[in-house]
């Protein structure tokens, strides 16, 4: 299979004759088969070979290669003067990957035996973990969300120590004080609701005090205090222009594109699509969102059309059902909210589009801006973008200026 990538006998003799040599060809076919380009693909192969000569000059054989090796071997790429290592010394990112992918095929051959690496729910706290499990089944709440309350809840287990009878208001709010001194607003946002949530659970459990998740203050805010960030619909046009192509990376993105701007649907919602939930004969959408909600959304037209045309030539993905996976290989379905967000980002650069917001939830803004200008009413808006109460759905109230202008009452002149 080496033949597919080189040509030079001499060059095929030295990768066959190394120590990664009875395993090179079975390498090439699993990169082959997995979808890398003839450029990557080399380069890969070069590191295997590498990686093998590395191993032999280290005292080990390829049966003890493990995370610990790569990771050596990655710190030896960068000081490398190695006579046989073919190259890839020059590109340390490539020759790295290119090691990790070729100790992943050595695993799934059985050649090396999997090391697990420790995941961040081992390193968690018995009672931060318990936490993780409450939350997940009596909340519905996504693994991102989960790893953002556990963490702030470790902190705060780690901060004033496991005996929870010793717990005050005034150890917590002292805590708070000298944390929110060393993040933004919106890290502190964020970790005042995983310490509240956490400190409800215990309460809840019978734990701490009931009051203490009183003891956070809130980071000053002042609810529809600024207008919504969107698009017009000009800059929509550009940004839908800036994915104009047949590659999958341009049918993939602008079908993402269409789905944010037309259905105001949130990162994780395209990211977590699966193939059962586009109803073709009917012309809905099944979305599911925050806490396991359900909802069927209509499919326009436009956007039906970019996904039916990103089906056809999305790379085939066996042993999943997701719409969207990778554009590179190897095609997994590795899409996230990030990767989402990601797309947004790209395509607002390619049209020339500046705004503060770059993310997903720019578009969602944009949906429900268009949909209120439309004259689409807020209750029906709020049924779109799926929000609990109406009052999330206020603030949209204040786009439509034309409107405003219409009920706005003069403001007398402030005397001298």
């Amino acid at each position: 299979m080496l033949e597919k990538y080189f040509s030079a006998p001499k060059t095929l003799h030295r990768l066959r004759a190394g120590p990664s040599g009875p395993y090179i060809d079975g390498f090439a076919a699993a990169l082959a088969r997995d979808g890398y380009s003839p450029a990557s693909a080399v380069r890969y192969l070069r590191a295997a070979a590498h990686l093998g000569h590395f191993l032999r000059r280290t005292g080990r054989t390829m049966a003890d290669l493990d995370p610990h090796a790569v990771e050596a071997f990655r710190r030896h790429l960068r000081r490398c003067r190695c006579p046989l290592s073919t190259g890839s010394r020059a590109t340390n990112h490539h020759g790295f990957f290119g090691a990790k992918r070729f100790y992943a095929h050595l695993v799934r051959t059985g050649i090396c035996q999997r090391t697990p690496a420790p995941t961040l729910c081992q390193a968690e706290p018995a009672l931060v973990l318990a936490f993780r499990e409450w939350f997940r089944m009596h909340r519905g709440a996504a693994e991102p969300t989960l790893r953002s309350y556990c963490r702030g809840a470790t902190e705060l287990l780690t901060a004033l120590g496991d005996d929870l009878g010793c717990w005050t208001v005034q150890r917590i709010r002292a805590f708070w004080l000298a944390r929110a001194t060393q993040c933004g607003r919106a890290t502190a946002a964020h970790l005042i609701t995983a310490m509240r949530a956490f400190l409800r659970y215990l309460a809840f459990r019978g734990l701490c005090r009931l009051d203490l998740a009183h003891a956070i203050p809130a980071v000053a805010h002042w609810r529809l205090a600024s207008l919504p960030a969107c698009l017009t619909g000009e800059e929509v046009r550009r940004l839908l222009a800036a994915c104009a192509g047949a590659t999958p990376r341009c049918l993939r993105d602008r079908a993402i594109l269409l789905l944010l701007v037309r259905l105001g649907l949130r990162a994780g919602d395209v990211a977590q699509l699966r193939l059962a939930d586009i109803e073709w004969a009917s012309g809905t959408l099944r979305v599911l969102g925050k806490s396991r909600s359900e909802v069927r959304l209509p499919l326009p037209q436009d956007a039906g059309e970019a996904l039916l045309r990103y089906l056809e030539c999305r790379p085939a993905v066996g042993g999943t059902d997701r719409v969207f996976v990778r554009n590179i290989a190897p095609f997994t379905p590795g899409v996230s909210p990030h990767c989402v967000s990601g797309v947004v980002k790209r395509a607002l650069r390619r049209a020339g589009v500046v705004t503060a917001a770059k993310g997903a939830h720019l578009l969602r803004h944009t949906a429900a801006t268009e949909m209120l200008r439309h004259g689409v009413p807020l209750d029906q808006i709020g049924l779109v973008l799926r929000h609990r109460g109406l009052d999330m759905t206020a603030q949209y109230a204040k786009v439509d200026l034309a409107l405003l202008i219409q009920v706005t009452q003069p403001w007398p002149e402030v005397a001298p």
